[in-house]
């Protein structure tokens, strides 16, 4: 006996039979193409990029040396060594560092220009400056003081000179008034004979 397998007829559905067209892939959250904002690239600190390493997410020199500036982290490196950088900012506080490294930078840079006296060096420079500049100021501050007694002693001078010189004015008024009269009373008096001069020419000429 022979079974016959029943044909069932093939259903197609419309989507098979239209062509696929590719999905546009999903945008995560992280980056959206449509957003205005730049990705923000990540690359090494100058300090991992001069040492050919891995720069981490929480690397202790990144904040210090940035990527722009990579004599910084050269000057140093080659003066303290990156080993003893960093032991050096972990012994440190946070809010320290980056004092610290701007030192290291600065005792490097004259330990490089000065091989023997290094910081020492500019700091005795520095130190004889301002010896000479406090000599110039005490030298300034006296000569000041001496124009200002030579001023007081001037002006003591002048006062003194024109009060004895009103005196003096004042007492040729007082002689040239009194000669003045005297003449003209012998001038007035010339005229007449000595025994008709008043008693009181009498009395001034005895």
């Amino acid at each position: 006996m022979e079974y016959k397998a029943a044909k069932t007829p093939l259903t197609t559905s419309p989507s098979s039979s239209s062509p696929t067209t590719p999905r546009p892939p999903r945008s995560s959250p992280d980056h959206d193409p449509h957003s205005k904002c730049p990705l923000a690239i990540l690359t090494p600190c100058a300090a991992c990029k001069i040492l050919r390493r891995r720069c981490v997410d929480k690397c202790i020199l990144a904040p210090y040396f940035p990527p722009t500036n990579p004599f910084k982290f050269t000057i140093a490196h080659r003066v303290f060594g990156a080993s003893n950088i960093i032991k050096f900012l972990q012994d440190l506080p946070e809010s320290h560092r980056a004092d610290a490294v701007s030192s290291m930078v600065y005792e490097a840079n004259a330990r490089i220009r000065d091989p023997v006296y290094g910081c020492a060096g500019a700091i005795c420079q520095l130190q004889k400056q301002v010896m000479e500049l406090q000599e110039q100021l005490a030298r300034a501050q006296a000569e000041l003081v001496n124009l200002r007694c030579q001023q007081t002693d001037l002006f003591a001078s002048v006062r003194l000179s024109s009060q004895f010189q009103d005196s003096s004015d004042e007492e040729d008024f007082r002689q040239g008034g009194f000669e003045i009269g005297t003449n003209s009373l012998f001038d007035d008096g010339c005229s007449l004979s000595s025994a008709e001069w008043p008693e009181s020419v009498w009395a001034m000429t005895a």
